[in-house]
Formats: C-alpha cells, structure tokens, sequence
C-alpha cells in the first residue's frame, strides 16, 4: 500500500497524523514464515522537519503465531512496533552516512508494507518460549519434557574422558 507523502514533503513545518489498515497477513524470512494472528492499525505522525525531508513516527501491534525454539508448540507473540524514520524526497540531497529511508520511498510515495515488514524483522524475538521453564523434547525418542521424563539414558559421559575410557575398554577381555 502506497501513501502520497508530497503535501509532507514540500510544505515545511507540516505535520499529517493517519491511521492505516496494513494488509499484512504474516511475514517471511529465514528463520521462518510467521502469520499474523491479530494487528492493529498502523498509528503514523508524518512531521516535515525540512525541504524533501520528513520524519515518520509509527505505533502498531502484532500478535504472530510461531512455534517454541524448545518444544515446537505453537506460541502466540506479541509484539509492539514503536519507530521513527526519516524519508526524503526524490529530489532531496542526503549524506552517505545517514539511513535514509530510501528502502521504504518509491518517488513521492511511501511504501507502509514495506516499512512494517522491516520493523517486524527488527522487533522478531530472538528466542520463542511457551513458558520459561519449557524443558524441551528428548535428544534420543523426541517426548516432550514439559510433559513428563521419557525414561530415555541421559547421561552425557565427559569428551574430555573419551580417551581414558578407551584404555580401559582395550583392557577387557572379550
């Protein structure tokens, strides 16, 4: 969805407060594809702060359905998307060091998916948990720990023993 930022843009000291519908129904990226279970609109202050240069503050929540890192159970996410961008114009002279928004301009045009899939990726959690106790599932028959034990042996014997028990090994008799 393209908004016109020209009014914004080219009148200085103007300042435009929307709300907009995004049309986002999930997100994909590497780790995964994300689907958007409950959102809500995307609350924009655009304020002019000079020539073709324009600052985008935006308020929108998002709730995702993904899956725990532990033990695979779907998880419902919340998460708050609080930003402030800037964006220029087409015809704006921007210094090489500044983040200019460009990503997210497309002439006079300001592409709103596009900047709330970049923020979604910026605010994705780095670890999902249903709980932060979840134990997880079994290395050996795949249970799921939170459940109950398995039964499974899990004693981990010591890398740095391995070679003293093959001396030991070598000495039975078979």
């Amino acid at each position: 969805m393209l908004r016109n930022l020209t009014d914004v843009l080219e009148s200085e000291g103007k300042v435009v407060e929307m709300q907009v519908e995004s049309e986002l129904t999930g997100i994909s990226c590497k780790t995964g594809t994300y689907a958007i279970e409950s959102k809500t609109p995307l609350s924009l202050t655009l304020t002019n702060i000079g020539m073709n240069k324009a600052s985008v503050k935006g308020r929108m929540e998002l709730t995702f359905s993904m899956n725990c890192d532990r033990c695979l159970k779907p998880v419902s996410q919340h998460i708050t998307l609080d930003f402030t961008r800037l964006v220029y114009g087409p015809e704006a002279q921007v210094p090489d060091t500044e983040d200019c928004g460009r990503d997210f301009m497309e002439g006079y045009q300001l592409n709103i998916e596009d900047l709330v899939r970049n923020e979604c990726f910026m605010n994705l959690p780095v670890k999902v948990l249903c709980r932060p106790d979840c134990r997880g599932i079994c290395m050996r028959c795949g249970k799921d720990l939170n459940d109950g034990e398995c039964g499974c042996d899990t004693f981990v014997p010591d890398p740095r023993m391995a070679r003293i028990k093959d001396i030991f090994d070598a000495d039975k008799e078979v």
